[in-house]
């Protein structure tokens, strides 16, 4: 029996007893996709979401039009937070909303957590492993204020520590900002013992949860975060474009004012006054008209993340990514590639990134194949696992696939 084979056999073993087998049929899986391994990029649509769509657009919008937004529309932002909170963040009711992309979030909450430090905390801690639009936000904030930006250069292979974090904190601290998961590496970062260390030196944290919302276990309440932002087209399969969340903890909702005041936010908001009065609690973070027909595939999506559990899918998670390092090890490891994400499945999201100098070619070999990973500069091909729409029968045509197109190349 051949190495391919051999990994076909134990993933239709793995597919037999998965408790979560039930879950892929529920998404829309036509055309021409073999294997999809961007579920980390743009998650695959929930099925049931054409049928929602069509009757949102008959029924709330289509029959009760304007009226709408008095029984419903406009509490949607804040009671789709609530169930992101209970099923995905660790979040009690009251700290999340739903609302703008992940940059203009970022914008908003880091730019009010450093208006409102104290005199003296002139300096925002972040990383240089972090997302671009993280890194530019940071950047261009601290342009504005006046502010210095104190990078931390963690370990490409790996991420930021609790001991790098407590290394550059101290009194000038005003805010850190980092990611949950690496998006390279798929390092999990010790939110809890970071940010406890970020408290101890009197600031602010800020986490970017955009590789982790939907993934794996996150307790935001129980780790005393301050704050939190996410994109929902990722794990949390919004769509292309879906709005992202943001997560304002109770204890500092009323002492941060958001910079791009709105309508939305307003205590009264149909009152059309002078001068804007934030409203209290979460809804003060809104500011424009909510995307409430983008939020229609989300809320499918956070459903079935209820109905089969956090920990079930994380569970999964850890089998796919052991089952991709096992394969690279056996197979593709002869070839040149190496693992560049963690081994330890404590401490890895639900991606494997693999490198090898042909992982550009490679990639585009694949695409025109039907197998779908993504590359990252300068030679990563990143295999994206979404567990509730990936089985490990696609796993395997995807990574002998890989093997494949290396062997030609």
């Amino acid at each position: 029996m051949s190495a391919a084979d051999d990994f076909r056999r134990k993933a239709a073993e793995l597919d037999a007893a998965d408790p979560l087998a039930s879950f892929p049929a529920r998404f829309v899986r036509t055309g021409d996709v073999a294997a999809y391994f961007d579920g980390n990029s743009l998650g695959r649509p929930v099925a049931a979401v054409a049928e929602r769509l069509a009757g949102f657009t008959g029924g709330a919008w289509g029959e009760r039009l304007i009226r709408a937004w008095d029984e419903e529309w406009m509490d949607a932002p804040t009671v789709l937070g609530d169930e992101l909170g209970r099923v995905v963040l660790g979040a009690a009711p009251g700290q999340a909303f739903v609302g703008d992309s992940t940059t203009v979030l970022l914008y908003k909450l880091v730019r009010a957590a450093v208006d409102a430090a104290p005199e003296g905390r002139d300096e925002i801690v972040a990383d240089t492993e972090n997302f671009p639009t993280d890194r530019f936000v940071v950047e261009g904030i601290a342009a504005e204020r006046g502010m210095r930006v104190v990078w931390i250069e963690p370990d490409p292979a790996l991420g930021v520590t609790v001991d790098e974090v407590r290394a550059v904190v101290g009194e000038r601290t005003a805010l850190v900002l980092l990611s949950h998961i690496a998006y390279k590496s798929a390092y999990i970062a010790d939110l809890p013992g970071i940010t406890k260390v970020v408290h101890e030196a009197g600031a602010k944290v800020l986490w970017d949860l955009c590789h982790s919302a939907g993934a794996v276990r996150v307790d935001l309440d129980a780790a005393g975060v301050d704050l939190a932002v996410g994109c929902t087209y990722k794990y949390l399969n919004g769509g292309p474009g879906a709005p992202a969340f943001a997560y304002v903890a109770s204890a500092i909702q009323d002492e941060l004012l958001q910079p791009i005041p709105g309508w939305m936010g307003a205590a009264n908001p149909f009152a059309m006054g002078p001068k804007y009065e934030p409203a209290s609690g979460i809804r003060r973070f809104i500011s424009g008209t909510p995307p409430i027909l983008a939020m229609v595939p989300m809320r499918a999506m956070v459903e079935l993340i209820d109905k089969a559990g956090i920990d079930a899918i994380r569970a999964k998670s850890v089998q796919l990514t052991e089952f991709a390092i096992e394969f690279a090890d056996e197979v593709l490891a002869p070839h040149g590639v190496t693992v560049s994400s963690p081994r330890d499945p404590e401490v890895r999201g639900s991606h494997v990134t693999l490198d090898h100098p042909d992982f550009r070619r490679v990639t585009a070999v694949l695409w025109e194949q039907g197998i779908i990973p993504d590359f990252r500069p300068p030679q990563g091909l990143r295999i994206g696992l979404s567990p509730l729409s990936t089985t490990f029968a696609e796993l395997a045509e995807g990574l002998v696939a890989v093997e494949a197109a290396l062997t030609k190349g």
